[in-house]
């Protein structure tokens, strides 16, 4: 079966999204730039920007108050879904989550170079260089490492992946915590990333998803996690 092709609204609203779930540009309640300065910015016309909009204000994302604009919902998780929900607030071990990351994401990373947009890709290497740049200052690159991760998973298109990425964060996020001082586990996430990027930006679906396995192992193997 062939996947359905994506409509450039769809695209938009997904960039839309991004810019409020992974770039952090817009919080919740946030009013949106008006349309000529967003429809600038996104580079598509204003009918297209409208209608990506719809398409947010129907999935609960965004709402539109007439004579003020748009806006980000007020009081929205944009992290989580109801269906998820009891899932993410269990506490699984390193060990667990990690499994978790071996089974989903180096499949991740297959899709994303197969499905990712130019910007998606952009936003991608963006966030890997700008981890690599805070792990080499010795500065917190946990919500770089987020961005990084969820930016693969959001350009996979598929929806399930990115509701499931909340959960996989505690993993980056202990993994962080616990690799900062293992020299080797950073000069890992170094090398790693960097051919990760690599076979993206080559759009090497099959390098890309063997890239993405054994950085995971890597960090497994840097816990004392046996496979």
């Amino acid at each position: 079966m062939t996947r359905k092709k994506r409509s450039l609204a769809e695209n938009v609203a997904d960039n839309i999204l991004a810019m409020i779930t992974i770039d952090k540009k817009f919080s919740s309640g946030d009013k949106l730039p008006n349309e000529i300065e967003l429809s600038e910015v996104l580079q598509v016309s204003r009918t297209t920007l409208r209608e990506a909009i719809r398409i947010l204000v129907a999935h609960n994302v965004l709402e539109i108050y007439r004579g003020k604009g748009t806006f980000v919902k007020n009081n929205l998780d944009l992290n989580e879904d109801l269906g998820l929900k009891e899932l993410s607030t269990l506490q699984p071990d390193v060990k667990d989550l990690y499994e978790m990351r071996l089974i989903f994401e180096p499949q991740s990373a297959y899709y994303a170079a197969k499905r990712a947009n130019d910007r998606e890709l952009e936003r991608i290497l963006y966030y890997g260089r700008l981890e690599e740049e805070l792990i080499l200052k010795k500065e917190d690159r946990t919500e770089a490492e987020q961005a990084f991760h969820k930016s693969i998973a959001k350009a996979t298109h598929n929806e399930f992946m990115n509701r499931l990425m909340p959960i996989l964060y505690q993993a980056i996020d202990k993994g962080v915590l616990l690799s900062d001082t293992n020299e080797e586990m950073i000069q890992n996430t170094l090398n790693d990333h960097r051919m990760i990027m690599e076979f993206l930006s080559k759009r090497d679906a099959e390098g890309a998803k063997t890239a993405m396995k054994l950085h995971i192992i890597h960090a497994m193997r840097g816990f004392g996690i046996t496979e």
